[in-house]
């Protein structure tokens, strides 16, 4: 058995330690790019989300590569990512691929099923290994995502564009070449006092704008053309509703155990929406209403195009906008997307809130704009 699994930002570092640590044989998909957009696009439907075409491209790819096993997640409710894991099974069948899927659907509070799966992946493996293994895949991915807060911030700042992106990537490296518990620990250390070592503007007080919306597009860098980058270098700190610690402890320790999660989020999407639309459409409205109440300068909606839980939620974020005095913008993205065109909507929307933060001081201190 060779596994592979689809690239969703920094997931691939968290899955190799885990694969590694129990010594099963796995290949990494090559990093996404314009090749793995166009195979996935050639032969997915036309209509499907574009996180599906991208899934498609890198499971052609590993199996290319040599693996025959591909790990998948399933999902609930009215979004079709439900259906991704048979839609990419029969899209590889009818190519010629002879390849096992393993799919891994949420709990939902039954634990006897989610324990079926994990024993037909993990089955021969002893448990204090998939215990230790499990330990520091979760110590990774909880490394990542204290490293890239670090990101955030001195990316807004620096005073040289691009030293902060020039650690990450060398951050993302150290960790994913850090081997044992207690190295995960010194690594970030180290990585934080090369952080420190950056020279930052002086009196710059960036604009803080969160991103809401669709998980993959949301994580995975190739599917918003660097989003997270591209308001970094305009000066603009970015705060990300959803991390990847936070999901799995809400969609899969939690619900194991039937206790439901996000609900601050839940709450403050309760005026607006009050019921379940599949994927993350009603994490969008209420985070969005989170953000407005924290003092963020802007929120940015990110979606697959024709994304059905986020088109129910775009639909109720302009009376967010509206209400909570917040400028939201809705990106819907495909393999159709430009990048010219995408940066300067990010560019334009960047100014609108300088604009409004400018007034809005001048506002506070009665002085005229000429002022």
């Amino acid at each position: 058995m060779k596994i592979t699994f689809p690239h969703m930002g920094n997931l691939y570092i968290i899955l190799a330690a885990f694969f590694e640590n129990l010594g099963i044989d796995f290949i990494v998909p090559p990093p996404i790019t314009k090749k793995t957009i166009e195979l996935g696009a050639m032969y997915s439907p036309e209509f499907a989300c574009f996180p599906l075409k991208i899934n498609v491209g890198n499971f052609i790819e590993a199996l290319e590569m040599g693996a025959d096993t591909i790990i998948m997640a399933g999902g609930i409710g009215p979004c079709r990512f439900g259906y991704y894991a048979q839609v990419e099974k029969e899209i590889l069948t009818d190519l010629g691929y002879k390849c096992n899927m393993v799919v891994l659907e949420p709990p939902k509070g039954n634990l006897k099923e989610v324990l079926f799966q994990i024993y037909k992946l993990l089955q021969g493996k002893d448990l204090n290994n998939i215990i230790k293994a499990a330990k520091i895949a979760w110590l990774k991915a909880k490394a990542l995502e204290e490293i890239e807060k670090e990101v955030f911030f001195y990316r807004a700042r620096e005073k040289v564009k691009g030293m902060t992106t020039k650690l990450y990537r060398k951050a993302l490296r150290i960790i994913h070449e850090t081997k044992e518990i207690d190295s995960i620990k010194s690594s970030i250390e180290r990585i934080n006092k090369e952080f420190k070592r950056i020279e930052l503007k002086k009196d710059h007080d960036p604009l803080r704008i969160g991103l809401v919306g669709e998980i993959y597009t949301l994580l995975e860098p190739s599917s918003n053309m660097n989003i997270e980058e591209t308001l970094g270098e305009l000066g603009a700190e970015v705060e990300k509703s959803i991390r990847l610690t936070e999901w799995t402890n809400t969609n899969l320790i939690l619900d194991m155990l039937r206790i439901k999660g996000e609900l601050k989020c839940r709450t403050a999407a309760k005026p607006y929406l009050n019921y379940f639309v599949g994927g993350h459409g009603l994490e969008s409205v209420g985070e969005t209403v989170l953000y407005a109440n924290s003092g963020v300068d802007g929120v940015i909606h990110l979606a697959p195009f024709t994304c059905m839980p986020e088109i129910v939620a775009q639909s109720i974020l302009p009376r967010v906008s509206k209400e909570k005095n917040i400028p939201v913008i809705t990106m819907m993205l495909d393999e159709h997307s430009a990048e010219a065109g995408f940066r300067t909507r990010i560019e334009a929307f960047v100014d609108l809130l300088e604009k409004k933060r400018e007034e809005k001081l001048y506002d506070e201190q009665k002085l005229l704009s000429w002022d």
